[in-house]
This record gives C-alpha cells, sequence and structure tokens, in this order.
C-alpha cells in the first residue's frame, strides 16, 4: 500500500499533517536513506523511513493502555463530558476507541486501540476475557460473600452472574476492600453484585483485563503504547 509521506508520519504519530511537512523541509526525515521528493512523495511498508535519525517503524495497528480518570466518558465522543479521546492530540486519534466502558466515576485500566478484531474478541460474550477490580464498599464482608460471588449472584436478570473470585483485603464495620475478577461484562455488574450482598460501591478502579495489569506509573488521564510482551498476551502472536 502506497500512501503519502506526510500522511504516513502524521499516522505514525510525528506530528500533525503541517508539522510533518515542516520536518520534510528542514531536512529531519530521510526516506531510505536519501531526502524525499517532498510531502506527496509515496511510501509503502518496504520503505526505510527515519525521523531525526530514527527509524521509523510501520504498524498497522496502535495499542495503548490508558489510566481512565474518574469523570471521563468510555466514548470517542460525547456532548457533555469529556472522552478518552480528548487526552490523547488531536493528530493521534483517527480511529482509536475504547475496548469496552468503565463507568462515568470508575477509573482504572482501559485499552484503546484501532484494531477492531481484536476488540471483539476481547468483549465478546463466550471468551469470558477475565476482568479484575479493586472496591472499597460499605459494610463488612465476610466469607460468606465470597461464597455467594463464587457461585454467582442475581442482579436482577434471567441468569445468575457467572462465578466471580471475591478476595477480601480489609473487612471493618465501616467499610470494606476488596478485589473483584469477573468473566462477563454485564451493565453496573461489580456495583450490582455487591448490592445484591448489601453493600454499596463507594470507590471502583479496575486493575487488569485479559492479562494485562494498569501500570500504577501512569496517573489518571495519562497513557503509553503497549509493549511487545503485552501484545502478545492479548494477540497471541
Amino acid at each position: 500500500m502506497q500512501i503519502r509521506l506526510d500522511k504516513f508520519l502524521a499516522d505514525m504519530g510525528i506530528g500533525t499533517r503541517s508539522q510533518v511537512k515542516q520536518y520534510i523541509r528542514k531536512k529531519q526525515v530521510l526516506v531510505n536513506g536519501v531526502l524525499p521528493e517532498g510531502p506527496k512523495q509515496k511510501v509503502g511498508e518496504e520503505d526505510i523511513i527515519s525521523f531525526q535519525g530514527k527509524d521509523i517503524v510501520y504498524q498497522k495497528h496502535e495499542y495503548f493502555l490508558f489510566h481512565k480518570p474518574k469523570g471521563c466518558v468510555s466514548a470517542v465522543r460525547d456532548a457533555q463530558h469529556k472522552t478518552v479521546l480528548d487526552y490523547f492530540p488531536e493528530n493521534r486519534q483517527k480511529g482509536l476507541f475504547p475496548v469496552g466502558r468503565l463507568d462515568l466515576d470508575t477509573e482504572g485500566f482501559l485499552l484503546v486501540t484501532d484494531d477492531g478484531a481484536l476488540a471483539h474478541n476481547l468483549l465478546a460474550p463466550g471468551k469470558h476475557v477475565p476482568k479484575t477490580y479493586f472496591a472499597k464498599v460499605s459494610g463488612r464482608l465476610t466469607e460468606a460473600e465470597v461464597q455467594k460471588f463464587a457461585k454467582g449472584v442475581d442482579i436482577g436478570e434471567k441468569e445468575l452472574t457467572l462465578p466471580a473470585k471475591l478476595e477480601i483485603l480489609s473487612a471493618e464495620t465501616e467499610g470494606s476492600q476488596a478485589e473483584l475478577t469477573i468473566t462477563e461484562g454485564k451493565f453496573h455488574q461489580v456495583k450490582r453484585m455487591f448490592q445484591a450482598v448489601g453493600t454499596e460501591v463507594l470507590y471502583l478502579k479496575r486493575i487488569s483485563m485479559g492479562g494485562l495489569m494498569l501500570d500504577e506509573s501512569l496517573k489518571p488521564g495519562e497513557y503509553r503504547a503497549l509493549t511487545e510482551e503485552e501484545l502478545q498476551k492479548i494477540t497471541g502472536q
């Protein structure tokens, strides 16, 4: 596939179309070791493009680990609230979308990509991809709740939830902390599961999905590209 050099550079996140045109004019870009004819020059996957001395590796898709903050909508656009993509530079937003959703007041791990096939595999009900949450809830959690979650609880739907793993981290009369791992993604599922056993979620943070862990060095609203090792975990390649 042949595309314009300026589009290739912009798609790879080097800058906006106008910015990369300036880089080309300032001779900061090479194609196969020589200066290009200009921004309109066509390049393909077989070409070696470098920017400021560093080769740019072509990627068909992009994958980002995003630390979703509270008050942010897991969507591409929204009329009322800030969205996930609002945290990405404008020149990186094209084609990106969040995989799944977290509630407005829930923070934590969110995968952002432009790979629709991967998103389908991770979200397909039959795949049972595990998702783990850290929760602060009202009241004291006990072994009884652990057993109830392991069997599945009634959240008002036709069937009980699938078996889930509840690990109690601390339990006091005034409140408890726990990690909950589920393998499905019903609407407000975690909150509804705790409500079903008589407690209320006060704080919720997703810490992992499909074997990928939230990078705790990322502050809410920050993101980074997945490493090759992380990418292999979710693509199997």
